[in-house]
């Protein structure tokens, strides 16, 4: 899980262009929306992006994305319980 996290601290940071970050600069816990991260709803279709191109996952309800996308960590325990 840890390695997965580290994964997609990195794999964010490229996707959404966060130039000026590194994956020590994003706390698992904090949310990535709002007051954590700052990110919006096109950086949500971003993380979306993200997890097809690299995971193989599709959201297939989008009433789990507020779930799903709160901080790195839900999102790295959606990928531990979907990935195929």
């Amino acid at each position: 899980m840890e390695n997965l996290i580290v994964n997609l601290k990195q794999q964010i940071i490229e996707q959404l262009n966060l130039e000026d970050m590194s994956p020590e600069d994003i706390n698992e816990a904090e949310p990535l929306f709002n007051e954590g991260l700052g990110l919006d709803s096109i950086d949500a279709l971003e993380l979306i992006v993200l997890l097809e191109r690299e995971y193989g996952i599709k959201m297939e309800n989008p009433q789990d994305g507020k779930k799903v996308f709160y901080s790195v960590e839900t999102l790295a325990q959606f990928i531990q319980e979907n990935k195929k």
